[in-house]
């Protein structure tokens, strides 16, 4: 990290994905808007998914997405890295390849010169981790700082990833922890412990590179990164666009410890509540407690893959990322839908199952 004395986090309202506006106002927003048809366009704003695709020939797409937010850290490198990575995983998420990033940046007027720059570093160290470039970018002038990437790649068009494509006995795989929005929120309060905090950043610079590259080798059927929706917003999001029902394992869900002890007293983010007002009405909770369930609707940034996994594949490639990636989870198994709720909350502990 670099030696700074700009507190980003001070100069923003929310941080991060939590910044996001909220699905349903989103869906709202779009509402009535005309979509152009293009037999070309296999991905576009009309489904909820991660990223667009266009098909350019028989054996390659075009991979498009952008994505920025305010600081969520203080330090201008971690925060740029955060960023970068937040943005390069919509197109892990489709099963592309990042190649060509653009900087998006939003800097206020007395922003001192050097934070500018550590910042832009960080998203340039972590775009070059990636395998892609940065090539360019457009800045303005900003109260709040704002960063982020405009990101292209590429994809085979038979082999693109969508969130909408899981079937029923497919086994569901997530390849990060839960709670960095928890200790993102409480950190702004001077209430995340040190080594928690710590933690939660190196998960959120960590790329999904890897949990990519080992899932293109296996029958996954649907992906997407859980970001600022929280597991449930975008899990509702796949359980809606596949026509089928998600049943998740509570208790294989990995939740990071402190945040789970903060959720337990009610430090949460405001993102929070708006992914519950926009899902609950469609999970089943069970007999799962308040505070998981506040975890599971947590918004993350720079967030795991959620993955649908065909079940012959799911045992190998589990162990596939069980070597790669910072969690490695079975959190549970995809149904027939059968109306009504699309995401129901187990936890076998509680009902006798098996773990």
């Amino acid at each position: 990290m670099s030696e700074n004395p700009v507190k980003l986090t001070k100069l923003a309202k929310c941080a991060g994905c939590g910044a996001k506006v909220g699905a349903g106002t989103l869906a709202r927003l779009l509402e009535g808007l005309q979509v152009h048809r293009d037999p070309n366009l296999l991905v576009g704003f009309d489904r909820s998914d991660d990223a667009s695709v266009y098909r350019l020939s028989e054996e390659l797409a075009l991979v498009q997405t952008v994505d920025f937010f305010p600081p969520i850290a203080d330090d201008p490198y971690l925060f740029g890295q955060i960023a970068a990575a937040n943005a390069l995983s919509d197109v892990y998420a489709m099963g592309g390849e990042p190649k060509l990033c653009l900087n998006i940046m939003a800097v206020p007027g007395d922003m001192p010169s050097q934070a500018v720059h550590d910042l832009l570093r960080g998203g340039y160290e972590k775009v070059y981790e990636a395998g892609a470039l940065i090539t360019g970018g457009h800045s303005i002038l900003d109260d709040e700082p704002k960063y982020g990437l405009a990101v292209t790649g590429f994809v085979h068009p038979a082999k693109m990833l969508t969130n909408s494509g899981a079937k029923p006995g497919d086994v569901l795989l997530l390849t990060k922890p839960l709670g960095t929005g928890v200790l993102t929120t409480a950190a702004k309060a001077g209430l995340a412990p040190p080594a928690a905090l710590e933690r939660a950043y190196r998960l959120m610079t960590t790329l999904n590179k890897s949990a990519r590259d080992a899932m293109v080798s296996h029958r996954v059927h649907a992906c997407t990164d859980v970001t600022g929706f929280g597991l449930l917003g975008h899990g509702l999001e796949m359980a809606q666009g596949s026509g089928v029902e998600l049943e998740i394992h509570v208790e294989s869900v990995d939740l990071i410890p402190e945040a789970a002890a903060l959720a337990r007293v009610g430090i949460l983010p405001e993102g929070m509540y708006r992914n519950r007002s926009f899902a609950g009405g469609f999970v089943d909770p069970g007999e799962t407690e308040l505070w998981q369930q506040d975890l599971l609707y947590d918004p993350q940034t720079s967030g795991g893959l959620l993955m649908a996994v065909d079940p012959e594949d799911a045992e190998a490639l589990y162990e596939d990322l069980r070597a790669s990636v910072p969690s490695a989870q079975r959190i549970g198994t995809v149904r027939e839908y059968r109306g009504g709720k699309f995401l129901f909350l187990k936890d076998r502990r509680r009902s006798g199952g098996v773990l």
